[in-house]
């Protein structure tokens, strides 16, 4: 867990401050809704796979598709729907977290956008490719995602203030 905090606040740092200024938007609503929306096609796919993998598993396992609510599920479709409520609390933070640094923070931060989304990304794809192998085996994957938003959040909460 520690690991995973200091990469993601070296990533979002370097973002924040090493992003090359002339990629970044102006400081417009519309730039900056633009960024946001830009990154969060990141925290999407993982939510948009997560999805499309449960479903195709349901359709092709008859034991699993009646769906979760009318069965128990097999191993597989258990992990699949554990991988996906995961997905889905990591995204709707993520998307939170992102439109609200996107509108509070300085236009000379708004690099730590893509780079959160860059980090978002690593971690999903670290936590589902470990998942199966238990918590040791996702957590760095976890963490990433998660950390990486909670910085961002509390950099947001600190710009709603200064």
């Amino acid at each position: 867990m520690i690991a995973a905090v200091i990469v993601a606040a070296t990533g979002l740092g370097l973002g924040a401050f090493q992003y090359p200024q002339d990629w970044l938007p102006d400081g417009s609503p519309q730039a900056r809704f633009t960024l946001v929306a830009q990154c969060l096609l990141a925290s999407a796919f993982w939510l948009l796979m997560s999805i499309g993998l449960l479903a195709r598993h349901r359709f092709f396992t008859p034991e699993d598709i009646d769906g979760s609510g009318l069965t128990s599920g097999t191993a597989k479709a258990r992990v699949l729907q554990a991988v996906l409520q995961n997905t889905l609390e990591q995204t709707a933070l993520a998307a939170l977290t992102y439109l609200a640094f996107a509108a509070l923070a300085p236009a000379g931060y708004l690099g730590a956008l893509p780079a959160a989304a860059l980090l978002f990304w690593c971690g999903r794809a670290l936590f589902w490719h470990g998942y199966a192998q238990g918590a040791a085996a996702r957590s760095f994957g976890f963490a990433l995602t998660f950390y990486s938003t909670v910085l961002l959040f509390v950099a947001a909460l600190y710009f709603s203030f200064v």
